[in-house]
């Protein structure tokens, strides 16, 4: 059973979609007995970091996330929040990635919001388990993580190299959406079920 940590703060049904085309059993909870109880957990997230944490904070979870040893997939957002903190607001994050959160700069080539498809590189990893450096995959973001030690998978948007995914031990998390990135989201998400 996958737990979608439900904090108010996410782009919550397209993912029990994803999960749903997949037949992945799932649960929609802000319980932690329930959260630490899940085989897999998935914290989602569209908008800003600084409310996703303050979020996070009502209700208490910060420290349930962080204690959690399954494996735990954070999307989007949900990547940020879970790295040391973020130029949005700026704000402290779950620090969890050893990344800090920054945003694009625009220019005349480079839009922000970075959104759309793009290709990714590096591929490092059980999430990307049959999968090679150059699928395309779905990004709305202004806010990007800076490559560290966690980076398992890279994109450019304009001259700037950006953490893509980032792992570290049984904690997971993606910039772009899986759940909006066709057949080779649906295999980052196979592959986080399998793993």
């Amino acid at each position: 059973m996958i737990a979608i940590v439900d904090y108010k703060c996410g782009n919550l049904r397209s993912v029990e979609n994803a999960l749903e085309r997949l037949s992945c059993p799932y649960i929609l909870t802000a319980d932690p007995a329930r959260l630490k109880a899940a085989d897999k957990v998935i914290l989602p997230g569209v908008g800003s970091a600084k409310a996703a944490m303050d979020n996070l904070r009502a209700a208490g979870l910060c420290e349930v996330i962080r204690s959690l040893r399954q494996p735990v997939l954070g999307i989007c957002v949900g990547l940020q929040v879970m790295c040391r903190d973020s130029e949005e607001g700026p704000t402290e994050g779950l620090g969890i990635f050893d990344a800090h959160v920054r945003r694009f700069e625009a220019a005349p080539d480079v839009k922000v919001p970075h959104m759309g498809w793009n290709s990714l590189g590096n591929l490092d990893g059980k999430l990307f388990k049959g999968m090679e450096s150059g699928c395309f995959v779905y990004f709305v973001h202004s806010y990007y993580a800076g490559l560290c030690q966690d980076t398992v998978a890279t994109c450019r948007h304009g001259n700037t190299l950006f953490s893509a995914a980032l792992r570290y031990e049984n904690f997971y998390g993606t910039q772009f959406h899986p759940e909006k990135s066709g057949d080779v989201g649906e295999q980052v998400l196979k592959n986080f079920w399998s793993i």
